[in-house]
């Protein structure tokens, strides 16, 4: 495995697309590490076919594993993309569910399966206000949305005029 700067680092389990991955999540591919001989006794993959792909996204590594279809991705780990405003989230949305599935309260699936969350940095401020009305609020309007409208949920959080 990849030697990473932090004392963490992801690795997602792919079949064949981890080199494809990291390039639609990055552009700049750090390392690439290859399969030799001997897995290929073990693992049934051609020497010299993509092992790891190690890349970087916002200063955090990420390691892309080409293991085999064993596992898939399932929501249960996500990542989230906290944003500053509209046109961030709208970026992020489009670049992410590009071949992806849309899903609600601002999650989505992208073209390999991993799931995302594209949050709004004002959402957690609004999800634990004192006032319980305007958590409420704030809450019913997110559930409505698939990406967030960060206009719709402050104008939700306010109340009505």
């Amino acid at each position: 495995m990849p030697i990473a700067k932090q004392k963490i680092t992801p690795c997602l389990w792919f079949d064949t697309q981890a080199e494809e991955a990291a390039n639609f999540y990055a552009a700049m591919i750090n390392k690439i590490s290859r399969y030799t001989k001997a897995v290929r006794d073990v693992h049934g993959k051609e020497p010299g076919s993509v092992l790891t792909v190690e890349f970087e996204l916002d200063g955090q590594t990420f390691t892309a594993l080409n293991g085999g279809p064993h596992f898939r991705f399932n929501e249960a780990v996500s990542f989230q993309v906290m944003c500053d405003g509209q046109a961030e989230i709208d970026h992020f949305w489009r670049k992410l569910s590009d071949g992806g599935q849309e899903g609600q309260c601002g999650w989505l699936k992208d073209k390999f399966g991993v799931s995302w969350q594209v949050v709004p940095q004002v959402l957690p401020q609004m999800l634990t206000d004192a006032d319980g009305a305007k958590r409420e609020r704030a809450m019913s309007a997110l559930m409505t949305m698939k990406k967030f409208d960060i206009a719709a949920l402050q104008r939700a959080f306010a109340g009505p005029l």
